[in-house]
């Protein structure tokens, strides 16, 4: 590869989540210097689903290295829903704990909407709570949902305008799209953007990916964007984490993102890569929540 091929950068969610993460700790040691209260997160975790455990892992790993209090509740996969929602109802009650989240997705028995709306909406620092989600869409402080808050940040620490830029967003779930075509198109930096949501339904998503200025894939399909989707210049974040099976690594899988890297990326003016990019990004803005939780700032 020459080097005028080579022109695009990566948006490195890996160094910029240990910056962040570097930023937190310090402030934990400041709260602690003046006898404040240690910020303390609670996850529910039921079951046994691989890569459940693996982000439950990572969330408590660094929750321990930023210095946060951290509390793992495990259930296997039979747990009632009344059980859960239980634990859930002494969580909210809890004045020690400021922020837990319930790891999805949960056992088919149980309703992870009635599971979501039990969570008080003051410690819900997945953001999924009804009232934060509203309170999100008409620009009101809230908890937002992790993924959306970390793109939001990638974008911010490189710079990247977004004021009239058309940005297109890949998909509709309630965790990712949704949320990020709201923030997109908010009154802020970023943010300004024209937004357009496309999905499985879209007729005409080719054309709309070539007029976009950034790209936010978050379909679930490994692959899916392809060089001939993107015009030159582009700035693509790729939310996708499918686990393909791959002979050559040693867990027998390869984590894929929504995007064909390498035929994309000669294309682009910045690009996230998979793994590295936006998945460090989630986990500390999960810790961004926990540390607004613990300090009360966003409810009192």
């Amino acid at each position: 590869m020459n080097m005028e091929e080579k022109q695009y950068q990566l948006l490195d969610g890996k160094a910029v989540s240990a910056q962040m993460k570097q930023e937190m700790a310090e402030e934990v040691v400041q709260i602690k210097a003046a006898g404040g209260k240690i910020p303390h997160l609670a996850a529910i975790l039921v079951g046994h689903d691989g890569g459940s455990e693996t982000y439950v892992a990572s969330k408590v790993k660094t929750c321990e290295e930023i210095g946060f209090k951290s509390t793992l509740i495990r259930y296997e996969s039979d747990v009632t829903e009344e059980e859960l929602l239980r634990k859930v109802d002494e969580l909210n009650n809890d004045p020690d704990v400021d922020g837990f989240i319930v790891q999805l997705p949960l056992p088919k028995h149980i309703s992870e909407q009635k599971v979501i709306e039990a969570i008080d909406y003051r410690k819900d620092v997945d953001g999924f709570h009804p009232i934060n989600v509203g309170r999100m869409s008409i620009g009101l402080p809230c908890f937002v949902s992790a993924t959306p808050a970390g793109i939001l940040e990638l974008l911010k620490r490189y710079n990247i305008p977004t004021q009239g830029k058309h940005c297109v967003v890949l998909g509709r779930s309630n965790i990712v799209g949704k949320p990020m075509a709201t923030l997109m198109m908010q009154k802020a930096y970023p943010g300004d953007c024209t937004v357009t949501v496309c999905h499985s339904r879209s007729t005409n998503l080719k054309e709309m990916c070539l007029s976009a200025d950034i790209i936010i894939a978050a379909l679930g399909v490994p692959e899916f964007l392809k060089a001939d989707m993107v015009k030159p210049g582009a700035v693509i974040v790729d939310v996708g984490t499918t686990r393909v099976p791959n002979a050559t690594t040693k867990s027998g899988f390869k984590l894929t993102g929504d995007v064909k890297f390498n035929e994309v990326a000669p294309k682009c003016s910045y690009i996230t890569p998979v793994p590295g990019g936006v998945g460090p990004m989630t986990i500390i803005s999960l810790m961004r929540n926990t540390l607004l939780a613990g300090k009360k700032a966003i409810y009192k």
